[in-house]
């Protein structure tokens, strides 16, 4: 059984900095890509950054270009977030996506509470 598990949410002051954590378990976890999405209820779904699997290839969506940085522990099937300068927009619960190489991201964790205070 394959899931994702995100931690290291919480309270943080605008300007300071926080690393969310994303670990995935199962012996047949494989994945092409790895996300970062903000997923509130009514709202659409919106992407924060994503890393390939092989290669570490980022990309950012515009927001936070600059100020958050998305890495991996392939060893670890571990992906994180290390979020910079957060502003309290950036307030929001964060959740952690993998494609399992079928093209879309298919499984999802339960998703962490950041709260940016100003």
């Amino acid at each position: 059984h394959v899931q994702l598990v995100e931690s290291g949410g919480g309270l943080v002051q605008a300007g300071g900095s926080l690393r969310l954590f994303c670990a995935a378990s199962g012996r047949t976890f494989s994945t092409s890509i790895m996300g970062w999405f903000l997923l509130a209820p009514g709202k659409e779904r919106e992407f924060v950054a994503a890393i390939t699997w092989s290669g570490g290839i980022t990309f950012y969506a515009d927001s936070v270009k600059g100020r958050f940085t998305i890495s991996k522990d392939n060893a670890k099937n571990m992906v994180y977030l290390e979020m910079n300068s957060p502003k309290p927009e950036d307030t929001d619960v964060y959740y952690c996506a993998a494609d399992q190489r079928t093209g879309i991201y298919d499984l999802w964790g339960q998703g962490t509470q950041v709260t940016v205070s100003s």
